[in-house]
């Protein structure tokens, strides 16, 4: 199992063609998201067994998110259910598809785990997954820290950074908690956006290669249709084209990407610390070719519709 920590909220998708009227009142439709939630799904729909470790409001729409997981059959173990609104995300597409969003309830529930939430783990989780803007919301991220901080030794540790500055425009909060937790890391995806939008005055490339370590063995880069750029200890820096795709919108394709990044690991019995270290560069390559065949999937369809094992079922 693996154990996605992080929020959940509704994305409310505003429909272009009320945006671009005069009429009073704008069109939405709602979707239950967030980058953990997205990535716990993913992983279920990838038949991996996952669970999600978050505050889930009590109101009406936390009770939805919670069917949700339920219905997608993704553990609910470790949901923390507390008073507090679940956030909300405004959603629009720019003309490439690729979402912007504005988000609601700086109070949410997903802000609000603590340190006695921390959870036991048993022998069944094998990897935790960390990501988005729970890692600079408090008292959540320094929950989730500890969590990782206090697992790292004995189970997978992956980091997306997936940064959201409407949450936190402070890019020195980001920058102090991304670097922070890649210390603890055993892999790390992130896109070429984020490190531009962290890092303007550094190259990509050599920021992503920085964070390799005695611990972090891999770091993968997303660069959108330009394809993915990897740098390991073992193998050094490598590249793999992107699936070419009839663009629909990039919806969820990051949380795709990383659920079958994990899902990979966890087929071939790789999904822990030593797995990752120990990959030879013929299986990094297949393990992306996978998870951009994934991605693909996903940016081939309207919103965050995640791919199931079986539509992958020719790619290994």
């Amino acid at each position: 199992m693996f154990l996605v920590c992080g929020e959940a909220l509704f994305d409310f998708f505003a429909d272009p063609k009320a945006a671009d009227s005069d009429a009073s009142s704008l069109g939405f439709d709602a979707v239950a998201g967030g980058s953990p939630f997205n990535v716990a799904i993913g992983l279920k729909r990838l038949g991996r067994e996952s669970a999600l470790f978050t505050g889930l409001s009590t109101d009406f729409l936390g009770q939805r998110l919670a069917r949700v997981l339920a219905r997608e059959g993704v553990s609910s173990d470790y949901l923390i259910r507390l008073d507090d609104p679940t956030t909300l995300a405004m959603v629009a597409l720019d003309p490439n598809g690729s979402p912007q969003y504005a988000f609601y309830n700086d109070r949410g529930a997903d802000r609000g785990l603590a340190l006695e939430h921390l959870p036991e783990l048993n022998d069944s989780v094998r990897g935790i997954h960390i990501g988005s803007y729970s890692l600079v919301v408090s008292p959540t991220a320094e929950t989730i820290q500890a969590l990782v901080e206090r697992e790292s030794e004995r189970r997978l540790i992956s980091l997306d950074p997936n940064i959201r500055l409407q949450i936190e425009p402070d890019l020195a909060r980001w920058r102090e908690r991304i670097e922070t937790l890649a210390q603890v890391a055993h892999i790390i995806k992130v896109s070429e956006e984020d490190l531009e939008a962290l890092y303007s005055d550094r190259a990509s490339e050599e920021v992503a290669q920085g964070w390799l370590s005695e611990r972090c063995k891999i770091v993968i880069m997303t660069r959108g249709e330009q394809g993915v750029i990897v740098f390991t200890q073992a193998h050094g820096r490598s590249h793999v084209a992107a699936c070419q795709v009839e663009m629909v919108d990039a919806v969820g394709a990051g949380d795709t990407f990383q659920a079958a990044l994990l899902c990979w690991l966890d087929e071939h019995d790789l999904a822990s610390p030593a797995g990752v270290a120990e990959l030879t560069a013929a299986q990094i390559e297949a393990m992306l070719t996978f998870a951009s065949a994934a991605a693909a999937l996903t940016c081939s369809r309207r919103g965050p519709d995640l791919p199931r094992r079986d539509e992958l079922a020719e790619i290994n």
